[in-house]
């Protein structure tokens, strides 16, 4: 009986030094998860219960247990790699298979774009997320992100904020006429940089001109120095009442303008001056700001907290990709151990529950950051000394009890 308890002992401490030492060879393995031997000791059951003499019959493996607790987040250079802060795994799915069964869950998030521009780990499996549905809205069947390298739309500009303060001081100009070119027959110019729907830009200058009438000024538009009239009038007025305040003239909608020797559509903008004043300073713009954008080339990625993906143009433009796809289970602890710091769905684990980071019991989205392993090399190099000394310890019993047979066998 003895040697039978000293060779469990001696299988649980090898046990454990295996387990310690997997976790020591998986310190900096990304995302990687330390586990624990946990033993259980045995007795021989007989129907009367077990006797209060009855020593016991050593000890077994009742698990290896995996800890999912926090792993430190170090930053890193790359924009496609990403940190759980908190509860969830990625969802992966092994390419190109599509099938739920192929799908596998991990914390490790250091992606890359394959040659197809599908987002993928080092083991080829691709990363799953919800897909754009409009408004800045995500939903569906969690699928495949693919990064395209084509070029951003541009978009005319429809839309022309302008905010700018008059002064109330400003004389009518002596020349009666207005012309764009003679200084002397306008108060005040501001231009700004507009675009058709090909992704050209063009010059849209307004000139301020004061009137005779108090708190009232014209407004002229030119686009590449050619008259843009409003309802075919060469100006427009902008009225303020005593306290400086626009009055009328708000919004201000220009004909539609023929770009000459362009096959771009006609522009047709809206100017808005709201907000804009006559005080008693200087010719100032406060605000200016318009909805156009010219084509744009891939410049990069950015990932937030939600953990949504969009791509980055030259042209400042932002598309949204998708939104990764989290994955949680009641019992961590019973998924299936696959290697690649990946684990798969099991009756233990409980069924997946799907969302997206920072909802509900969803940890957030750190981008530019990977988890790094949550073994303590301290602890572990303690463990394996106790292990060592229970390996030792249990040897020695088998030791004494062939030293004790031994003597029994010679009388």
């Amino acid at each position: 009986m003895s040697f039978s308890t000293a060779l469990s002992g001696l299988n649980a401490a090898a046990n454990n030094l295996a387990v310690t030492g997997n976790n020591i060879a998986n310190a900096n393995t990304t995302g990687f998860k330390k586990s624990r031997s946990e033993f259980a000791d045995m007795y021989a059951s007989a129907m009367a219960g077990i006797s209060k003499t009855q020593p016991g019959m050593g000890v077994k493996i009742a698990e290896v247990a995996q800890q999912f607790n926090q792993g430190n987040l170090e930053s890193t250079e790359n924009s496609l790699d990403m940190a759980i802060s908190g509860e969830g795994f990625f969802t992966l799915r092994k390419d190109p298979a599509d099938t739920a069964s192929a799908t596998v869950y991990s914390r490790a998030g250091a992606f890359k774009v394959n040659k197809d521009g599908v987002v993928v780990n080092s083991a080829g499996q691709a990363l799953l997320a919800y897909v754009p549905i409009g408004g800045g809205l995500f939903g569906g069947v969690p699928d495949k992100v693919y990064l395209g390298t084509g070029v951003s739309p541009p978009v005319a500009t429809t839309q022309v904020d302008l905010r700018v303060n008059l002064n109330s001081d400003s004389v009518v100009p002596a020349t009666t006429t207005f012309v764009p070119s003679d200084p002397t027959s306008y108060n005040n110019q501001t231009s700004a940089t507009i675009y058709d729907s090909l992704g050209a830009s063009h010059q849209l200058t307004t000139y301020f001109r004061a009137t005779s009438t108090p708190g009232t000024w014209d407004a002229f538009h030119y686009i590449d120095g050619n008259s843009a009239p409003v309802s075919a009038n060469p100006s427009t007025a902008l009225t303020f009442d005593t306290d400086g305040n626009l009055t009328s003239g708000g919004a201000i909608a220009l004909d539609a303008y023929t770009l000459p020797g362009s096959s771009a559509a006609p522009l047709a903008a809206t100017l808005d001056y709201t907000g804009s004043t006559q005080l008693a300073a200087d010719f100032g713009v406060d605000a200016l700001q318009q909805d156009g954008l010219a084509a744009g080339q891939l410049t990069g990625i950015s990932i937030d907290s939600s953990g949504v993906i969009s791509a980055k143009y030259s042209n400042d433009a932002m598309t949204p990709l998708g939104q990764v796809a989290l994955t949680r289970f009641i019992n961590p602890q019973g998924l299936i151990k696959l290697g690649d710091t990946n684990w798969a769905q099991s009756i233990s684990s409980g069924l997946p529950v799907t969302g997206v980071a920072g909802t509900g019991s969803f940890g957030g989205i750190q981008s530019m950051a990977l988890e790094q392993s949550n073994v303590d090399l301290s602890a572990q190099l303690t463990n394996l000394i106790i292990a060592q000394q229970a390996y030792q310890a249990n040897a020695q019993t088998i030791s004494t009890e062939n030293t004790i047979m031994q003597t029994l066998l010679n009388i």
